[in-house]
């Protein structure tokens, strides 16, 4: 693992509160039935995958010793992978739904598990930057 596949999935996951926020401002009632629907339903999935074994490639780094030292890490990797798998299981009721509305999705953002795994991703960016 290296810091790029790292920072993808960072990456991807901000992208995707971005557009999250953008589509909740919108008000719209039914996903279905706008232009951008796709794009919702495209971005909770990136969001999604990109969650999926977030802890288990940042402990690869971590493992190899490239990022810090592992002992002072495995506390938020712990942290990290329940954070992004709460997260991550909001998404997944969301995307379930066969209609979301700009309201659905704003109740998503204020999710206090979708905002963790942003600030751990916040924190963890920053430390991969001075790493580097």
């Amino acid at each position: 693992m290296s810091s790029i596949d790292i920072r993808g999935r960072i990456d991807s996951i901000e992208a995707g509160y971005e557009y999250l926020l953008a589509f909740a401002a919108q008000g719209v009632r039914d996903d279905q039935k706008s232009p951008s629907g796709g794009q919702l339903r495209e971005s909770l999935g990136k969001m999604s995958e990109s969650m999926d074994g977030l802890a288990d490639v940042l402990g690869g780094l971590v493992e190899n010793g490239s990022i810090g030292p592992p002992e002072a890490w495995r506390g938020v990797l712990v942290t990290l992978a329940a954070d992004a798998t709460a997260a991550r299981s909001a998404i997944e009721l969301v995307r379930s739904q066969e209609s979301v509305s700009s309201q659905l999705v704003d109740n998503l953002n204020a999710s206090i598990h979708l905002r963790a795994v942003l600030t751990d991703l916040f924190l963890i960016d920053e430390l991969l930057a001075r790493a580097d």
